[in-house]
């Protein structure tokens, strides 16, 4: 007689803890080894383009903010006056 225990004999809530949580982790892990992660130098240019971009894309909103501004308050300007 053998206590060998088969996984069908398992408890119901055991294997879904196993299917819900383990599984994932396990899957998560193994595509994380696939990664190509980018080298020292290209973090660093990628960075700078992201920069760059951003302060270029701030600096069109705010002077597009600005001159907006400045037009509803001239016709603020204009309508009082009128």
């Amino acid at each position: 007689m053998t206590l060998a225990k088969d996984k069908d004999s398992q408890n119901p809530i055991v294997r879904t803890f196993q299917n819900a949580i383990v599984n994932p982790l396990r899957e998560s892990r193994g595509e994380m080894r696939k990664v190509v992660w980018p080298t020292r130098e290209e973090v660093i240019r990628l960075t700078i383009v992201v920069l760059v971009l951003s302060s270029a894309i701030s600096v069109v909103l705010f002077s597009a903010d600005s001159i907006y501004t400045w037009l509803l308050l001239q016709l603020q300007t204009i309508v009082t006056a009128g």
